[in-house]
């Protein structure tokens, strides 16, 4: 059974390889995400190549294998189940919930967690809005984008929030800005790297380009 520092590993390596165009994950990039210095990630990564996880081009930089790709699926389906169930069962706010995870995720046997997914009616999201693995490994796509990448007057909702800080998330709420929220992207500016977005019952929220750039819509189009 992998140690909690492999699915620590294989699940950043996975999330990091998502959001880059390149097959190749530099080893400065996984570890600064993993918040150590880069000898302790080159050892762990040697460690996982042995497993057969990834693979490493020690000038190049690492790539999930199958087999890798398969683990850290599961252990996000086991992070992100437990974190809609930590919400929408036991009532915890979602500001608090990836910590929360973080733990647990390591210890939840299968059988609890399919419980759990069933009696949240298999969700495929969590509450930040990201998509939830099936148990086959299976993940579902959206169509989304950055809320700084819309035009004056596109109409959005609200996919996804990027970033687990509770700080932000808890900015994020008392503006209204949570997952499934209808916007109205009022204006853009330009210099002041801002964008207005208007919000149900005409509320009107001002974003800074960093806040705007973790928040993650879809268009709609209105019927």
């Amino acid at each position: 059974m992998p140690t909690s520092t492999v699915e620590n590993y294989v699940k950043q390596i996975y999330l990091q390889q998502q959001s880059r165009a390149a097959d190749l994950l530099p080893m400065g990039q996984l570890a600064a995400a993993m918040n150590v210095v880069p000898g302790t990630a080159t050892a762990m990564v040697k460690t996982l190549a042995e497993s057969g996880l990834v693979e490493y081009e020690p000038r190049g930089g690492i790539r999930l294998t199958e087999g890798g790709a398969r683990l850290a699926l599961h252990v996000l389906r086991r992070h992100r189940i437990i974190e809609a169930f930590l919400v929408d069962v036991l009532g915890l706010d979602w500001s608090q919930v990836h910590e929360e995870a973080e733990l647990l995720e390591h210890v939840v046997s299968d059988k609890v967690l399919d419980r759990m997914d069933a009696l949240l009616n298999h969700p495929q999201y969590d509450p930040h809005g990201d998509p939830i693995p099936t148990s086959q490994g299976d993940i579902a796509e959206q169509a989304i984008l950055p809320l700084m990448s819309c035009k004056s007057g596109d109409q959005a909702i609200v996919a996804r929030v990027s970033d687990q800080d509770p700080e932000f998330l808890q900015y994020i709420e008392r503006h209204g800005l949570v997952p499934g929220t209808q916007i109205n992207v009022s204006s853009l500016n330009t210099l002041a790297d801002s964008v207005e977005v208007r919000l149900p019952k005409d509320k009107t929220v001002v974003l800074g380009s960093n806040a705007a750039a973790k928040i993650l819509v879809r268009p709609h189009i209105a019927g």
